[in-house]
C-alpha cells in the first residue's frame, strides 16, 4: 500500500466519524430555500409575465424559494447524465472546469464567518443539491465562464445563477423575475433585454449573461470595487444598499456589508454565494460533490438570417425540440422572433452541420406558410390567435397598414410545422402543463376572466389564496389578467366545485370590490406601527401580517416596504 493510500485509509474512521456527527446535526437545520426551490414543478409563464427583469422583493419579503415559481429538478440533457463520481474525501484532479474556476476566485474568503457557515452546513447535509445543479448547468458553464473571464471579473460570478435560479432556464418568481439571472421586466429593458410575445431576452442565455455582467460591473464601480456590496445591490437594488450605508455613516457605524441593516433576503444572499465559493474551492474538504464538467466549449452561437421554426432548427441540428428550447429559453413560441435576435445557441458539435443544412433549404421552408381566406366576422386578432402568431406579423407579412380586412380576401400566414403539443417548452405548453397539475384530492375548475376580475377578487370568490391561484397558473401576483383569459382553480372538493358552478358569474358586488381594490406599496416611516398603518389605510393588522408574511412577533422598521390591498373608496384625504 502506498503511503498516500495508507494515510487515507487511516483517516477513514475520522472522516466517517465527522460525517456521522455532521449528519446527526443535519436534522436540526431549517429547510433551506434551495430545497424548496428544487421541489417546485416547471412553470409555464403567462404571455403577460413574459413582458416583464428583477423588481427585487421588498425588504423583509419571503425567501428565495418563495420567489421562485418555476423550477425543474432534472438535467436539461438526460443523455449527458452519465454517472461520474468523485470519491468523497479525495481531491479531484484539476482536469475539469472547476480548477479553472478556482484559479479565478478573487472575492474575500469568509468561509468561517458565522453567517456563511450555516449555508455550508446545509450543502454538506444535502450533497445531492449541488451535484444536480452543476449537472444541469454543465452545457452553460464554459460559455458563461468565458464571458466572465473576457471582462476580467471574479469567477465566483459563475456561481451566482445557482443562488438566483439554481440554473433553471425557465425560473420565474412571484416578483416577475425571469431566467437564470432573474431580471425583472424594468431592469431587463434598461439593460437592453427585449421582451415581447415572441421572445424574452431575460431568459436568453447569451443576452441575459451580457446584461447581468454589465449590471454587475456598473454596480461594482458604484461601490468602489467592493464585491460584497455589489452582490447585495444586485439582489436588493443599489438604492437600498446606498441608503443603508448612509444610515450607518450618520450613526458612526462601519459601512461594510456585514454591518449594514439590509433586507432579510439580502442578509442571506451574499453568504450563500460565499458558501458556494468555499465549497467549490475545497469540495473534498467539505465532503460535497461537483459534477465534473470538461474544460472545453459545449455551446456555439450560430447566426440566422431570419425567422426559423424551432422544429426545423431541431431537425437540422439533429436534436429534440426540447433541447432547442433548453439552450434557447428566450423564445416563447414555435419560432424565433421575426424581428430578431437572429441566432441560436447549439452544441458545438452540431453547429457546422446545422449551418450547412440551413444554407441548403429553401427560404420558404424556414417556416410553414398558409393561404387563409378571410371569413365573415373574422378580425386580424382572430386569425392571429388561430395560427399562433401576432397581428403585427400578419400586417408585416401582408403589407397591411391598418387592421381593416374584408371577407373573401386572402392572407399569407406564417404557421408552425407541428401541432402546439410538439413545441414542448413553448410558453403555451408550459402554461398548459402547469395548469394540469393540481393538489391531490382537489377538483379542477376553469374560470374565464371577465372585465374587472383580479387575483384578489377571484381568491375571495373561490376561497383560495392569491399565492395558490397564481402558482396553479404559472403567473406572478403582479401579472395583469385580461378578459377571455382562462385560469385554473383547484377547489377543495366536489361539493365546493358544484357550488361554484351553480353560482354562475361573479356577483356584481364582488366585481365592484375587485375594481375598487388597489395594491399599494407603503414605505414604513419612523414611528409607524402595524396598528397605525392599519388605521391609516382602514385595513386590519391581521391582513397586513398575512399580505406580507409577517409573524406575530415580527417588527417593522423605517424604510421597510409593505404591500397593502386598499379599498380606494374608503380612504381619507390624508392617505
Amino acid at each position: 500500500m502506498s503511503p498516500m493510500k495508507s494515510s487515507f485509509a487511516m483517516a477513514l474512521p475520522a472522516v466517517s466519524l465527522a460525517a456521522a456527527l455532521l449528519l446527526a446535526g443535519c436534522s436540526g437545520l431549517p429547510v433551506s430555500d434551495e430545497a424548496r426551490d428544487e421541489a417546485r414543478a416547471p412553470d409555464p409563464v403567462s404571455d403577460e409575465a413574459q413582458l416583464a427583469g428583477p423588481p427585487k422583493p421588498a425588504p423583509g419579503d419571503g425567501t428565495q424559494a418563495e420567489r421562485l415559481l418555476s423550477l425543474e429538478d432534472s438535467a436539461p440533457f438526460p443523455d449527458l447524465a452519465v454517472t461520474r463520481h468523485i470519491p468523497v474525501g479525495e481531491a479531484p484532479e484539476n482536469n475539469d472546469i472547476w480548477g479553472r474556476v478556482r484559479a479565478g476566485f478573487t472575492m474575500p474568503d469568509y468561509r468561517h464567518h458565522p453567517r456563511v457557515q450555516p449555508h455550508i452546513q446545509w450543502h454538506q447535509c444535502r450533497q445531492d443539491f449541488l451535484h444536480r445543479v452543476t449537472a444541469r448547468a454543465e452545457p452553460l458553464l464554459h460559455y458563461i465562464l468565458e464571458e466572465i473571464e473576457a471582462r476580467e471579473l471574479p469567477t465566483e460570478l459563475l456561481l451566482l445563477p445557482i443562488v438566483e435560479s439554481a440554473y433553471l432556464p425557465f425560473a420565474y418568481s412571484p416578483g416577475r423575475a425571469a431566467g437564470i439571472w432573474q431580471f425583472i421586466p424594468s431592469t431587463g429593458r434598461h439593460f437592453g433585454l427585449k421582451q415581447n410575445w415572441w421572445y424574452d431576452g431575460r431568459r436568453d442565455i447569451h443576452a441575459s449573461t451580457q446584461a447581468a455582467l454589465d449590471y454587475l460591473q456598473q454596480l461594482n464601480q458604484r461601490f468602489d470595487g467592493d464585491w460584497l456590496l455589489t452582490l447585495a445591490a444586485y439582489n436588493a437594488g443599489q438604492g437600498t444598499v446606498s441608503r443603508a450605508i448612509q444610515r450607518n455613516e450618520r450613526l458612526g457605524r462601519p459601512t461594510d456589508y456585514w454591518h449594514l441593516d439590509l433586507p432579510r433576503e439580502t442578509r442571506h444572499y451574499v453568504p450563500k454565494l460565499l458558501a458556494l465559493q468555499a465549497l467549490v474551492e475545497n469540495p473534498w474538504a467539505y465532503h460535497v460533490e461537483l459534477w465534473p464538467v470538461p474544460d472545453e466549449p459545449y455551446l456555439e452561437r450560430v447566426a440566422l438570417d431570419g425567422q426559423l421554426d424551432l422544429a426545423v432548427a431541431a431537425r437540422l441540428a439533429e436534436l429534440d425540440v426540447e433541447d432547442i428550447y433548453q439552450l434557447n429559453p428566450g423564445f416563447n413560441r414555435w419560432a424565433t422572433d421575426p424581428e430578431g435576435p437572429h441566432y441560436l445557441l447549439l452544441p458545438a458539435d452540431r453547429a457546422e452541420r446545422f449551418s450547412e443544412g440551413l444554407a441548403a433549404i429553401d427560404p420558404g421552408e424556414r417556416v410553414a406558410w398558409h393561404r387563409h381566406r378571410i371569413q365573415t366576422g373574422e378580425t386580424l386578432s382572430h386569425i392571429a390567435t388561430r395560427y399562433r402568431t401576432t397581428v403585427a406579423m400578419l400586417q408585416q407579412t401582408n403589407n397591411l397598414r391598418g387592421t381593416n380586412i374584408r371577407a373573401g380576401q386572402h392572407l399569407l400566414v406564417p404557421s408552425a410545422t407541428r401541432p402546439s403539443s410538439g413545441y414542448t417548452l413553448s410558453a403555451e405548453q408550459r402554461r398548459s402543463n402547469t395548469q394540469a397539475r393540481g393538489p391531490a384530492g382537489r377538483q379542477r375548475h376553469e374560470h374565464v376572466v371577465r372585465q374587472g376580475d383580479s387575483f384578489w377578487a377571484l381568491s375571495r370568490r373561490y376561497g383560495v389564496t392569491v399565492a395558490e391561484l397564481t402558482r396553479w397558473n404559472g403567473v406572478a401576483p403582479g401579472d395583469p389578467i385580461r378578459p377571455g383569459q382562462r385560469l385554473v382553480v383547484w377547489l377543495p372538493d366536489g361539493e365546493r366545485a358544484a357550488e361554484v358552478a351553480a353560482a354562475g358569474p361573479m356577483p356584481a358586488s364582488l366585481q365592484h370590490v375587485s375594481t375598487r381594490r388597489q395594491t399599494v406599496t407603503y414605505s414604513v416611516r419612523r414611528g409607524d406601527s402595524l396598528h397605525s398603518i392599519g388605521q391609516r389605510f382602514r385595513v386590519s393588522v391581521a391582513d397586513i401580517r398575512r399580505w406580507n408574511n409577517l409573524g406575530n412577533g415580527s417588527l417593522i422598521r423605517p424604510g421597510q416596504r409593505l404591500t397593502l390591498h386598499v379599498d380606494v373608496t374608503n380612504q381619507g384625504s390624508g392617505t
